[in-house]
């Protein structure tokens, strides 16, 4: 038997409303729920796209830690997105989500070989949508 590689598992995004971010993350982004279950006051809250349900889990978690929040209005200030998705078309998927009235701070741009958009997912964060151009 060979060494099988670590591969990621979860990836956290931290979230002022877990009930507002489940509802965002696949209501708007389409992301399914995988998970969902008590943890003391919280739940453990994961999202999964539906192309992959076995796939990297994203986790909706409490930004309740002083660090997080701070952390979250640092990047928020300066534009930055916490984390990218890949899209097939980020043009396409722009249109797609300004119609459900999603916020972009970043209309479609490219750059090189990749296209990008950043927009707010009304949790605390920005994040990025990019594809690479063919």
């Amino acid at each position: 038997m060979g060494h099988r590689a670590v591969r990621i598992g979860h990836m956290s995004i931290f979230v002022d409303d877990q009930e507002k971010a489940l509802a965002f993350y696949t209501g708007v982004l389409g992301f399914v729920k995988k998970t969902d279950f008590p943890a003391g006051e919280h739940r453990w809250l994961t999202v999964v796209s539906p192309e992959e349900p076995g796939g990297v889990e994203l986790v909706l978690e409490p930004d309740e830690h002083p660090a997080a929040a701070s952390f979250k209005q640092a990047l928020v200030a300066d534009g930055i997105p916490f984390t990218v998705f890949g899209v097939k078309d980020v043009r396409a998927e722009f249109e797609r989500l300004r119609a459900l009235g999603v916020t972009f701070t970043q209309e479609p741009l490219t750059m090189g070989p990749m296209t990008t958009a950043v927009f707010d997912d009304t949790c605390g964060n920005l994040l990025q949508i990019a594809a690479q151009e063919a």
